[in-house]
């Protein structure tokens, strides 16, 4: 057994606190182990040992929407460029596509995501569920399968999808499946691809459908675009849905006489998870604040980062797709020639930062934890986003002064920083 070891450093806690200690990992099997079994048991040292000077060492950070980077669109097919070449090729490029943003990604700390398809024609479904099953390439971060926002939601709370594209499911769960599914990959079948479906109940016959679909293996159901009322939520709730799609985005602001999808945050029973774009943009950090407040075991942290999610790239007016461009401006990203928000340019570490900076609360260790623990929660990942023994050694090195990535570790080798 080959072991290396971290020491002088803050372990991430699941009470959202930090403690300072060692950590061990078998470095062939890519797993953490436990100190003391590896010395009173193996009777084995470590072969390398690293002293972190104090800085943070977290479980690796966990995206759950994403809908692209780097210049990566994770809802466009056949991918740019590939329009005239034959299927293969194109399949090629899409994977080439997501193995640039895994690979990328680990910079920001980002160990594993849902690449999130936004809102698309049916026939494209076909082509582009089958790609993004679960998926690990070597030194990059895992693809945890998919999730699909749209194309279930409400033409009020459209935001950037298109909505000639946008369905009503008449016949309940029989019309969901029909799009989503394919050949290849069916809802019913675990470890497939569909990990989290964002839905409005508002919109004909998503709401009796819940609770077939929340029954699914490994299927999360998630309220977003949505006009619902704040009593067809929580039924949505008590049905299985257990997640709330960028909160505050997409969906009426909060009212005393029905505060709508934002009063689940409220009830005292049952609440769900919920995202938030802490991008400075999309959620005023006062508003941050009050969610958090409200229910923050559930708070997770997502990026929504579009292809143009990239801390190298320049701000200004970029191609998107559909013909359509978008103006980033720092973290912002606008349809062109509109103030209509269309994602965020953020990376979850800088989301995490905010979050902190922003509202002065919570703690940079209880910030970490959504996107962390919280969000395994919410997957029910057993072996990753926590610093269990016998948990996958995705690992993120963290400056305890400043929150900045000093270095990430896939399987307990180091793919990014020193």
């Amino acid at each position: 057994m080959r072991v290396l070891k971290f020491t002088n450093c803050y372990l991430l806690q699941e009470d959202d606190s930090l403690k300072k200690g060692d950590l061990y990992v078998d470095i062939e099997r890519g797993v953490i182990i436990s100190g003391k079994e590896l010395f009173f048991t193996a009777k084995e040292y470590p072969i390398e040992v690293i002293d972190l000077e104090e800085d943070i060492l977290s479980p690796g950070l966990i995206d759950v929407q994403i809908n692209g980077a780097y210049g990566v669109d994770f809802s466009l097919w056949p991918p740019i460029n590939t329009e005239n070449l034959p299927r293969d090729q194109q399949i090629a490029a899409y994977l080439a596509g997501l193995d640039k943003v895994s690979a990328k990604i680990v910079e920001t700390g980002t160990t594993s995501f849902l690449p999130t398809i936004i809102t698309q024609q049916q026939d494209l479904y076909r082509e582009l569920i089958p790609l993004l099953g679960p998926r690990s390439s070597e030194n990059s971060a895992h693809v945890l399968g998919y999730h699909a926002e749209g194309p279930f939601i409400a033409h009020s709370r459209k935001g950037a999808h298109a909505p000639p594209f946008l369905l009503t499911a008449p016949n309940g769960v029989s019309s969901i499946e029909s799009v989503y599914d394919s050949q290849t990959t069916k809802l019913e079948t675990p470890n497939t691809g569909i990990k989290l479906l964002t839905m409005a109940p508002d919109v004909e016959g998503v709401a009796e459908s819940i609770g077939a679909l929340a029954a699914l293996p490994d299927v999360v159901i998630s309220i977003g675009h949505s006009d619902a009322t704040v009593e067809l939520a929580a039924k949505s709730v008590r049905d299985g849905a257990r997640f709330i799609t960028h909160l505050f985005n997409a969906m009426p602001q909060l009212h005393h006489r029905d505060p709508g999808v934002i009063g689940l945050l409220g009830n005292q029973v049952q609440r769900p998870f919920y995202g938030l774009i802490v991008d400075g943009v999309h959620v005023h950090p006062n508003a941050v604040r009050l969610a958090y407040d409200a229910h923050p075991d559930g708070c997770i942290l997502v990026t929504d980062a579009m292809p143009l999610m990239d801390p190298h790239l320049e701000d200004g007016i970029h191609d998107w797709r559909d013909g359509r461009r978008l103006l980033k401006q720092g973290p912002r990203l606008y349809l062109e020639n509109t103030k209509t928000l269309a994602g965020s340019a953020s990376s979850l570490d800088e989301c995490i930062r905010n979050m902190t900076e922003f509202t002065n609360s919570p703690s940079y260790a209880k910030a970490l934890s959504c996107a962390t623990y919280h969000p395994a929660q919410l997957l029910q990942l057993s072996n990753k986003g926590n610093l269990r023994v016998g948990s996958d050694a995705d690992l993120v090195v963290i400056n305890r002064t400043t929150g900045e990535v000093k270095s990430t570790f896939i399987k307990g080798k180091c793919v990014y920083g020193n």
